[in-house]
């Protein structure tokens, strides 16, 4: 996943005791629990989307060289329907959920409500610097919470725009922007705020946690992995070549549920690596760093990064590289070892590495070695082979036949597992991740059976045991 750096022995930074006090006071006034305010900002998140959509795309060309179509599919038009679909939505989750009542409560009526649970801090992280603040911020309003959005200093550009336009379109008392680094998350993470979503590193991820232990906050952590992408014989070649090129490349491979390599077996590689290269060739044409349709590395760091880790492997596809540009092509990458430097590491760039799985069940093998991913890919016709890699790899989410697709379906909770994270939100999911949900019971004044008060007999215990 995308780092946001923080560490806390660093400078403290500002006091943000007052930013936190105002918020709860607003919160505590009663105004973001209005069902109507909720739609109302709810909305604005739509109409933020549509009216600043030039904006925006030029700040994500300058932050990530992002082309416009990308910046549509997977930031704007990802925002705005996700606040659409929750702003639909808000009086189904709001409305009181009744369940049964045992006889021995009864006369009795029992039902769960959601509440909101307060100020909620949201931090981003930089390859998808406007969709990972907003769609947090969504589902924490839609809960009726007041937000602290703290985008990633790595994309200052899109922070500068979120920085400006949040305030026009949202409730300025209720929802606050913070710009900064290291000694603005650091003292943000100072505040006893009653939720954290973070989206990064699980480096910083453990940073978050442990400041949020101090206040007992609960954390949901995005984190990211090794996303593995097994490629049975039986598949559809050409359309599985497409869609893992899509997966990988996009955003130069600068995605948190990117397919991170494939494994497959030696005849099935043979036969996918020119699919690969053909596909890569329409998408990019035969210059990629000419293209249009290509971003560029975020900054110097993790251009040198993702270099070095094409010494891992035999370069199939692609290889060429432009410091000056933050350029690495579109790179396939064959005789990978498993222990090779890319295999260590979420390689968060444009490297495809392929390793050698001879069929399903080395593949399993190979994933239950490793921390369990974010996401997890398969491609095959078989339903048997679907059945048992879905019951035998533990991921966040899996998608069959294709990459990332998932993300499209609002309903689907998106979180990670073990090391790629904690906790998960999207669509009602990301409604109760920012909610308490209240056990309540309404009990009737009569009849009171005195069977239940002391001085307990073998009478009342006898009763006791029948009513239960």
């Amino acid at each position: 996943m995308a780092e946001t750096s923080t560490d806390s022995a660093s400078n403290p930074g500002p006091d943000y005791g007052s930013l936190h006090s105002k918020l709860s006071s607003v919160f505590y006034s009663g105004r973001s629990r209005d069902i109507a305010w909720r739609r109302r900002q709810l909305k604005a998140v739509e109409e933020m989307m549509s009216d600043c959509e030039a904006e925006i795309f030029a700040a994500l060309q300058s932050d990530l060289g992002k082309p416009a179509m990308e910046s549509f599919a997977t930031e704007t038009s990802y925002v705005s329907g996700d606040a659409a679909h929750n702003r639909k939505n808000l009086r189904r989750w709001t409305a009181r959920k009744r369940v049964s009542t045992p006889l021995v409560a009864q006369p009795a009526r029992s039902w769960v409500q959601a509440e909101p649970l307060g100020v909620v801090l949201i931090i981003g992280a930089w390859n998808y610097p406007l969709q990972l603040v907003l769609a947090g911020m969504s589902a924490a309003i839609a809960a009726g919470n007041c937000v602290v959005i703290k985008p990633s200093e790595l994309a200052p550009a899109t922070s500068a725009v979120l920085s400006r336009r949040v305030p026009e379109y949202l409730d300025p008392d209720a929802v606050k922007v913070v710009c900064g680094a290291v000694a603005e998350t650091t003292a943000l993470l100072q505040q006893p705020f009653d939720h954290i979503l973070f989206t990064g590193s699980g480096a910083v991820g453990r940073v978050v946690m442990t400041a949020a232990a101090r206040h007992l906050t609960p954390v949901t952590l995005e984190l990211g992995g090794k996303s593995p992408c097994v490629v049975l014989p039986d598949a559809d070649l050409e359309t599985t070549a497409r869609r893992i090129a899509w997966g990988k490349f996009s955003n130069a491979g600068q995605i948190c549920i990117a397919p991170d390599y494939i494994l497959t077996d030696a005849e099935t590689e043979a036969q996918l690596l020119p699919l690969l290269a053909k596909v890569i060739q329409q998408m990019f044409g035969d210059d990629p760093q000419q293209s249009d349709s290509y971003a560029r590395l975020v900054n110097d760091k993790h251009f040198e990064r993702v270099s070095r880790l094409l010494e891992s492997g035999h370069i199939a596809v692609g290889g060429q590289v432009d410091a000056a540009d933050r350029y690495i092509a579109p790179t396939v990458l064959t005789n990978v070892a498993s222990d090779s430097a890319v295999m260590q590491e979420e390689i968060f760039g444009p490297l495809l590495p392929v390793v050698r799985a001879e069929n399903l069940e080395a593949a399993i093998a190979h994933i239950r070695r490793g921390d369990k991913p974010l996401a997890a890919y398969i491609f095959t016709r078989d339903r048997i082979a679907e059945d048992k890699f879905l019951a035998s790899v533990s991921s966040g989410s899996v998608c069959v036949n294709d990459v990332m697709m998932f993300m499209a379906a609002h309903e689907l909770p998106f979180g990670g597992v073990g090391a790629s994270g904690m906790g998960a939100y999207s669509g009602r999911r990301g409604f109760e991740t920012f909610s308490h949900m209240k056990a309540v019971m309404k009990r009737g004044w009569w009849p009171d059976i005195k069977a239940r008060y002391a001085p307990y007999t073998e009478k009342k215990f006898k009763l006791l045991r029948k009513i239960r």
